[in-house]
């Protein structure tokens, strides 16, 4: 899989590098003159190599090819120099630099500080002090590479916990909206249709239709809450669950759907079980009023060797809603919903006739977004 972490170094990380390569470099000051050169030239071009190296620190966030190259180099040339100075300063632009970069760039800063280091101390004769400055580029060049690979599981945890949320947030607004405005658009129809004929009839659909515009907005002030809230019970709006179906049942018949539920549980559940329960006979029954031609449906909600058996049933033209289904979201969230639960969900024809959408969702839930809101 292709590296996309980007990384990036702040200012205050950057100065840090500038002071503390100056701090590890001051001794080469105090030391003896440096081999192979007048003093005053020596101390003059060690000065220079030493500035070089910690003045290009600073532009390691920017520009850490260069910034390495320039650091490789200036080490190589003071360690030639003054040969007890360590490779510690290169090392640590080493292991910045892997972090900075993926590993099919930064493997050239690897080899660089090999070639480099190895020449620079065999030239002196030391060998021991050679095979260690190899062993310690592979050090810092891992240590790098593990903060780099650490790093970027962390932001791709944090973006797919991103992606989760905005997923069920989508969900949620579908599920509150969907269904709600599916009724309010029939009941329009409705009034509209005996507006001339029967005023009083047209009057009663229109409160219907404010009734369920009332619960819309109630429905969803509750999810807002539940977005910004951290505890849903701390906020005083819990979210719908199985007590609210009776509601749900009424709020459908007012668009012409004789709605019977069926509510067979003895035991409490957990909030995450409840809503998604509540969520998926409300888009059942919502795909009921817009696409089945159903003058009734039938919802079935029980527990049962551990799992919450879910049904809706109705009795309109189910075959043809199997394609309409195909392209849309409904089936294909409610079956979200079952599977983040651990459970199962399948929906189509039923062979008595109409559309069935049967749920199995496990009673003792895993955790789940709905349960840490």
């Amino acid at each position: 899989m292709r590296d996309q972490f980007e990384a990036s170094l702040p200012q205050r990380w950057r100065a840090l590098l500038v002071v503390c390569s100056l701090a590890a470099l001051s001794p080469v000051f105090f030391l003896a003159a440096p081999t192979g050169l007048p003093v005053g030239a020596g101390r003059a071009l060690v000065a220079a190599l030493v500035l070089a190296q910690a003045g290009a620190m600073w532009w390691m966030g920017v520009r850490p090819e260069l910034v390495t190259a320039v650091v490789l180099s200036a080490g190589t040339g003071i360690q030639l120099l003054c040969p007890a100075i360590g490779p510690g300063v290169t090392l640590v632009v080493l292991c910045t630099f892997a972090w900075l970069r993926p590993a099919r760039v930064s493997m050239w800063g690897l080899a660089g500080a090999v070639l480099l280091g190895t020449a620079a101390t065999a030239s002196t004769g030391h060998w021991v002090a050679a095979a260690l400055s190899v062993v310690g580029a592979l050090l810092a060049w891992s240590w790098g590479a593990l903060g780099r690979a650490r790093s970027a599981r962390r932001q791709a945890e944090a973006r797919r916990a991103v992606l989760e949320e905005r997923a069920r947030i989508a969900r949620e607004l579908h599920d509150v909206l969907a269904h709600t405005v599916s009724v309010m658009v029939i009941q329009a129809s409705a009034a509209d249709d005996v507006f001339d004929l029967d005023p009083a009839k047209a009057r009663k659909a229109l409160r219907d239709l404010e009734s369920s515009g009332r619960e819309a907005l109630a429905e969803l002030r509750r999810f807002l809450l539940t977005v910004r809230s951290v505890d849903d019970e701390r906020a005083g709006e819990p979210q719908p669950g199985l007590s609210e179906l009776d509601r749900l049942a009424r709020s459908v018949s007012t668009a012409g759907l004789d709605v019977v539920v069926r509510l067979d549980s003895p035991e409490p559940l957990g909030r995450g079980v409840e809503l998604s329960a509540y969520r998926i006979v409300q888009e059942s029954l919502t795909n009921t009023l817009r696409h089945a031609r159903a003058s009734r449906a039938e919802v079935v909600v029980r527990v049962a060797d551990g799992h919450l058996l879910v049904e809706v049933r109705d009795n309109g033209r189910g075959g043809g809603r199997l394609a309409d289904h195909g392209a849309g979201h409904g089936i294909l969230g409610m079956r979200e919903r079952a599977t983040m639960l651990g459970g199962t969900l399948d929906a189509g024809p039923d062979p008595a006739g109409g559309f069935l959408v049967r749920a199995l969702l496990p009673t003792a839930q895993r955790t789940t977004p709905e349960d840490s809101t």
